[in-house]
């Protein structure tokens, strides 16, 4: 019944991808065709994922999703975004650090910082800044397609001359209109009191679809959003990171080989040759420039696989057991399933996930399948071809007892092979042309069930992880602090109780004189 529910939804779907595809067609792109750049258009066309975008941010309304579509699109040529370069914006932009991409919070998203401190009002530069955010943005949404980002906002020493309304709304824009989707959750990090006026404005423009995106987080409070690994010393963090330019820090794309070289297929075939090859086309394909320190290194590699015996065995009898995937990317050369994660978990049956690639073309595709992480998972396989028509059935298993990270990704590159007879795959990735690779990333998903947890008898008293701890903390204070009025209240009412106690006994005092004086005193005639 759920399959049944799933694959009408899907249908569906589709359906409403068409009707967004035709409708633009015929009420935007016949009279005002001039308005958008061609190349936007030509993707609308034939990227599925960018109209799903679209019209999962406005719950799937038609017409509210052309409206986004139209605005979105204009802005992108008026700020010539397909063609924004380091070239193009102004060096000292990048020489401040005000804004950049860095690490990631504890769900695997990418951190996109903003140091507003650093930003200062001033309508002379604020179109070149605007550049610049949408400069970062174009990189990031290029690089890592369809990955939401955590929004940034660190206020440390920042006052009231930090603070351009108007920045602030065209960044929230960005989000809200031009790239949907992008947004995971937006973190103001110690705002000062007297900004709270502002922020309520903010709050107002995010608009219903976002406002449950927006979190207030003290320094204390942050690394329940972001582990110390990623956040500055200032907020607690442990983080060497520091900005600096040039190159641009980004980490995913800049970090070098591991030191004793890459980590490859231990297959008899594969020889040195193979591993220099693995190498050049890493470095080329991410263009790594300069090496940037950072806490963890990550590096796409090939997947070290150790020959076995039984890896010759029926594919039905190697995919036994691994997690189907339930989406599909949809690309030029393959289409990849699942669409975005891989979902792992601790227990037996929930360490192995199944990737499906499924060959669109008419020729033979050749692929490749790389980790961050070789030394947790094995890949079977991790590189082979796929006739035309055909599907062939990736298994990505845990290997021993490791366990999955949301900051684990996974890199599946396929290129289509015109001669498919007379070479073999490592000369072929040697010679094949970046320009004609498609790339497309998976990252993890940790199910719950892989989260530590406390003993039965305490589940119904306590949560687990440091949200939990926190809320415990919480209560607990509140609790004491309600003792304390209590206590406070009750020291005063027996107070008064001890007053009143007084008064009475000054008054009996007094009654008993007067009766005293009435009953001595002789009356006057």
């Amino acid at each position: 019944m759920a399959e049944l529910e799933q694959h009408e939804g899907e249908q569906d779907l589709e359906k409403k991808i068409v009707e967004t595809r035709e409708r633009f067609k015929n009420e935007y792109l016949q009279d005002f065709a001039e308005k958008y750049d061609s190349r936007d258009v030509e993707r609308l066309e034939k990227d599925d994922a960018l109209v799903e975008g679209y019209l999962t941010w406005r719950i799937y309304v038609v017409d509210d999703a052309l409206k986004m579509i139209d605005d979105s699109f204009q802005w992108r040529k008026e700020f010539g975004v397909n063609d924004l370069s380091e070239s193009v914006i102004p060096r000292w932009m990048f020489e401040t650090g005000a804004v950049y991409l860095h690490g990631y919070d504890k769900e695997g998203n990418k951190l996109f910082w903003f140091k507003v401190k650093l930003h200062v009002k001033d309508a002379k530069t604020i179109l070149d800044k605007k550049k610049y955010v949408a400069f970062w943005l174009e990189r990031y949404a290029k690089k890592e397609p369809g990955m939401p980002l955590t929004v940034v906002f660190d206020m440390a020493e920042s006052g009231l001359s930090n603070i351009d309304m108007d920045f602030v709304r065209y960044i929230i824009n960005c989000f809200k209109v031009y790239y949907p989707k992008f947004l995971s959750k937006m973190i103001i990090v110690d705002m000062p009191w007297i900004m709270n006026a502002a922020w309520k404005i903010v709050k107002s423009w995010l608009g219903p679809e976002a406002i449950s995106k927006l979190k207030f987080a003290s320094k204390s409070e942050i690394q329940s959003f972001i582990g110390p690994e990623y956040l500055p010393p200032h907020m607690g963090g442990t983080d060497p990171f520091k900005y600096s330019y040039p190159p641009l820090p980004d980490d995913d794309f800049q970090t070098p080989i591991c030191d004793n070289g890459p980590i490859v297929s231990e297959d008899e075939t594969e020889s040195k040759e193979g591993e220099t090859e693995v190498k050049d086309n890493l470095e080329s394909s991410f263009n790594s420039t300069e090496v940037v320190a950072k806490p963890k290194k990550v590096n796409f590699v090939e997947d070290s696989v150790r020959s076995e015996d039984n890896d010759k065995g029926e594919t039905s009898t190697r995919t036994k057991g691994a997690r189907k995937p339930l989406t599909t990317f949809k690309g030029p050369l393959l289409d990849v399933s699942p669409a975005e994660e891989l979902s792992f978990g601790s227990g037996e049956t929930e360490k192995r996930s199944l990737i499906i690639l499924s060959n669109v073309t008419k020729n033979q595709v050749a692929f490749k399948v790389r980790t961050t992480a070789p030394e947790k998972y094995r890949v079977k396989p991790s590189s082979s071809s796929c006739e035309a028509g055909a599907s062939v059935d990736i298994v990505v298993s845990l290997h021993g007892g490791s366990q999955a990270s949301p900051q684990d990704r996974f890199l599946v590159m396929a290129a289509e092979m015109d001669n498919a007879g007379s070479q073999e795959l490592a000369q072929f990735w040697k010679e094949v042309p970046k320009t004609k690779i498609m790339e497309h990333r998976l990252r993890c998903h940790v199910l719950e069930s892989a989260k530590p947890t406390v003993s039965p008898r305490k589940d119904s008293l306590v949560e687990t992880g440091t949200s939990g701890q926190q809320e415990i903390n919480t209560m607990l204070m509140r609790v004491m602090a309600s003792n304390a009025r209590l206590e406070q209240k009750l020291n005063t009412s027996l107070w008064v109780q001890k007053v009143l106690v007084a008064l009475v006994l000054v008054l009996v005092v007094l009654n008993l004189q007067c009766l005293y004086l009435l009953g001595t005193t002789p009356r006057p005639s």
